[in-house]
């Protein structure tokens, strides 16, 4: 299985979806093309994320563009009069299943509470490429997370982020550390390889580090991308190595 990760730099506005049909056609020899957190918005919306925020039916050119290969993208979503920061996977033409951000945080730099609703599932569903889950940023920083995730029989787990850089020191990043910390328990724990595609770009003051990953089951970096840079890179995922991590769990 390849997955082709897209450490992309939204615009705030609509033409991030022509910017993404060119990247998902240009790397479409994977099976399934993974995108950051709100990868069609933009991070720093705020009011303007009630004129900017996609419809459902707005995004047909990706159930289009999904024939060829799966899509993993992050959007802000209208839904029943409500804006949803979201994770949408397309595949074989139709969008197979959309999962909305539980947990908003709304801290410090953050302001993602007064803006977006929260939605309050985390579910797995069936794909040509195996058992999959989606969450999105800060989920990931949630037991309620791990627990829900732990209970899924899944064999991949996409993080879509947009985590900006922050606590630089002489040994790096401090955030990207606790990241590495945080997908690595969630692969162990789930015996999951666990896809890490985090944005880079600035806006409005905030710069985000990319750092995107791959971890194993083992709880291993297989792959990583760079460092504040735009960047895409296709990768094979092992899964003779998910097959023995879940055999040595279930036998230890």
């Amino acid at each position: 299985m390849k997955i082709a990760l897209i450490q992309s730099a939204p615009k705030l506005n609509r033409s991030n979806m022509g910017d993404a049909l060119a990247l998902i056609d240009a790397s479409c020899e994977a099976d399934v093309v993974v995108f950051p957190e709100l990868a069609l918005s933009g991070y720093m919306l705020q009011d303007k994320l009630f004129e900017d925020a996609w419809n459902l039916d707005e995004l047909d050119e990706l159930a289009s563009a999904s024939i060829k290969c799966d899509i993993a993208i992050g959007a802000a979503i209208w839904e029943d009069g409500k804006v949803y920061n979201s994770a949408l996977y397309f595949s074989q033409g139709k969008l197979l299943h959309i999962h909305h951000k539980n947990h908003l945080p709304t801290y410090g730099m953050f302001e993602e509470g007064r803006y977006f609703a929260s939605g309050d599932k985390i579910q797995s569903f069936k794909t040509a490429h195996g058992n999959v889950a989606m969450v999105v940023c800060e989920d990931v920083w949630r037991a309620q997370t791990f627990a829900a995730l732990a209970s899924l029989d899944t064999d991949v787990i996409y993080v879509l982020a947009a985590s900006p850089a922050r606590d630089f020191s002489g040994e790096g990043l401090l955030i990207e550390a606790q990241w590495d910390a945080l997908l690595k328990s969630l692969a162990l724990l789930t015996k999951a390889y666990v896809i890490f595609v985090n944005r880079v770009g600035f806006e409005d003051g905030l710069g985000f580090w990319g750092g995107s990953r791959v971890i194993t089951p083992a709880g291993s970096v297989e792959y990583t991308l760079s460092l504040l840079d735009e960047e895409s890179k296709s990768v094979s995922l092992n899964h003779k190595l998910q097959k023995l991590e879940r055999y040595i769990a279930k036998h230890s």
